[in-house]
């Protein structure tokens, strides 16, 4: 047995062992809903920017992402930015690992890889801030609902010119916002590729742990998702990620399109 493939089959053995471990998971969920009262995803940056996710999530977009080699990513949702340059950030790593495997060289804006990173307002400072950036060139920003029927248009007619595609949803987390962006953009989505909606953790939290906001148990990115499967059963839950990180906002929302 190749070395790698040992290495492969005992990460599956520790992976299915704690999910086995009932103690670890009841664990894990109690350390989410703690780390939540101290707003632990807002703690972390990539490359300068606040990415407002939890590491463990991050790291499993990386492996997404590097596995899928997307032209297109789509992101409801922009905060302070650091999704869109993490996104934006990757996709210059396959530009470069393209370029050093045809043996060229290639520069940033030969690239047609492109992030579309869409929010109802785009702050100033916030806005300022990714135009600075190193990673610019390779987002598109677009003010609006991510469920307006223009903004839709737009990026549908963007989209139709790239060959994978891989969509993140995490603006308004109320079920109706959720269930609509699904319904907007899932479809965007090509077979093999995944639709990803963060933040369905909330179905899991006290019911009080978000008092200012319109979402909870009930009502929630999660009840979307659930809602969304009964009538497209192009689209399944990747539980293997669930698996492996344990520790994640977006538990039942890695939606991998399997036809």
């Amino acid at each position: 047995m190749r070395e790698s493939e040992g290495f492969r089959q005992q990460c599956n053995q520790n992976i299915a062992a704690m999910n086995k471990d009932k103690q670890l998971r009841a664990i894990s969920q109690e350390w989410i809903s703690r780390a939540q009262k101290h707003k632990y995803s807002y703690n972390f940056k990539w490359l300068g920017r606040p990415i407002i996710q939890y590491p463990q999530d991050v790291i499993a977009m990386q492996e997404l992402i590097w596995s899928l080699r997307p032209d297109l990513i789509i992101e409801t949702g922009i905060a302070r930015g650091g999704s869109l340059i993490f996104s934006a950030s990757m996709l210059a790593q396959l530009d470069l690992c393209d370029a050093i495997e045809a043996g060229t060289a290639m520069s940033p804006n030969q690239s047609s890889r492109l992030v579309i990173g869409l929010d109802i307002d785009i702050r100033e400072h916030n806005r300022d801030a990714i135009d600075a950036h190193p990673m610019r060139s390779r987002i598109m920003m677009l003010q609006g609902s991510s469920v307006d029927p223009d903004v839709v248009s737009t990026v549908r007619q963007i989209a139709s010119s790239y060959k994978c595609i891989l969509v993140c949803l995490d603006s308004n987390h109320t079920h109706a916002h959720t269930l609509a962006e699904l319904d907007c953009y899932a479809s965007l989505v090509t077979p093999g590729s995944y639709c990803v909606v963060f933040d369905t953790i909330i179905e899991n939290l006290p019911a009080d742990s978000f008092p200012d906001r319109p979402w909870g148990p009930g009502n929630n990115p999660r009840t979307a998702v659930l809602e969304f499967l009964k009538s497209h059963p192009e689209f399944v839950i990747d539980k293997a990620i669930d698996e492996k990180l344990m520790i994640s906002v977006a538990p039942d929302g890695y939606l991998r399109r399997v036809q």
